[in-house]
């Protein structure tokens, strides 16, 4: 412990300038850190922060962890896929038609004007959107293809509900895109720059405080073992220590204070709710106007089955 304390007094009493003195500061602090972590400082040695600050350092915790646990959950709309797993099969399938069409038009292009037969150059399909209801709309219009019955033998009337569920989830896959680009600019994008300014910058404002409440303590420290003839300096050294504590506590609940009182994420929780009614408000409308048509069809087939 002597070495310590003899270690930190050279320190502090060097002269060399500006530079050796954030060292020897930063140092102290660091050796103060290892020492309360280690449980070598008494608790009445400890500088009690105003039970202000603490306060708000609780309520700047607690919605620093709101906001990382939903956005955790929420940034799954950033992706389309995200209720749709099987697109990763489309994927690989298309790209691997992707890659025909490559070499196809390749090799329209390489042996034209040559003794060679040239492949005529084809168009590649457009690229379809990977959601749910893009996917369920594309199955129904395929299967209402599929079920037409030969010419003048009639419609299928299982063909026939497939095209108005196709019709349906057209619709719903429209207002599913509309949602997400809403979700994304108006929820996503500010929910992420809330955390990565106000938030992130109020809590680098507490790590200063943590720094000078350490370099304020280290600074006590040095004063009890200082040599009679550095005891002035060690006492003005002690002084700017609190007068910085003061200044970065002032400054840190401040900062605090905004967080909490800033409105966006309320805004942009509203924001979410609100794309999120209009994108089921218009699948629910999609559905309820087809729901009595398929259940006709339904009754339909059923009688005249028995």
């Amino acid at each position: 412990m002597d070495n310590w304390k003899n270690l930190q007094s050279s320190i502090s009493g060097l002269n060399i300038g500006q530079s050796a003195g954030k060292f020897a500061k930063g140092f102290n602090s660091t050796v103060q850190s290892t020492r309360e972590r280690l449980g070598q400082v008494a608790p009445d040695e400890i500088t009690e922060l105003p039970q202000e600050y603490k306060d708000l350092e609780a309520r700047v915790d607690a919605l620093r962890n709101a906001h990382v646990a939903f956005h955790k959950i929420a940034k799954v709309y950033d992706t389309e896929t995200y209720d749709y797993p099987t697109a990763i099969q489309e994927s690989i399938s298309e790209l691997s038609t992707s890659i025909g069409y490559g070499i196809t038009n390749f090799a329209a292009t390489s042996l034209k004007g040559t003794a060679l037969p040239a492949p005529a150059a084809v168009t590649p399909v457009a690229a379809q959107h990977k959601t749910l209801p893009h996917a369920l709309g594309r199955a129904a219009t395929q299967a209402t293809t599929g079920m037409q019955t030969v010419e003048g033998s009639g419609e299928s009337k299982l063909g026939e509900a497939f095209g108005l569920y196709a019709g349906v989830w057209d619709k719903i896959a429209i207002a599913r895109v509309e949602h997400d680009q809403a979700v994304k600019q108006n929820f996503l994008v500010p929910w992420q720059v809330t955390l990565t300014t106000s938030i992130a910058v109020a809590l680098k404002a507490r790590q200063a405080v943590r720094v000078s409440r350490l370099e304020l303590d280290a600074a006590k420290q040095s004063q009890k073992s200082a040599s009679p003839a550095r005891q002035e300096q060690a006492r003005l050294e002690v002084e700017n220590a609190e007068d910085d504590l003061v200044q970065k506590t002032e400054v840190a609940i401040t900062l605090m204070k905004t967080v909490l009182d800033n409105p966006e994420p309320i805004k942009n929780l509203n924001e979410l709710t609100k794309a999120q009614l209009l994108y089921f408000s218009a699948a629910a409308e999609a559905l309820s106007a087809a729901q009595g048509d398929i259940e006709e069809l339904s009754v339909a087939a059923e009688g005249e089955y028995r």
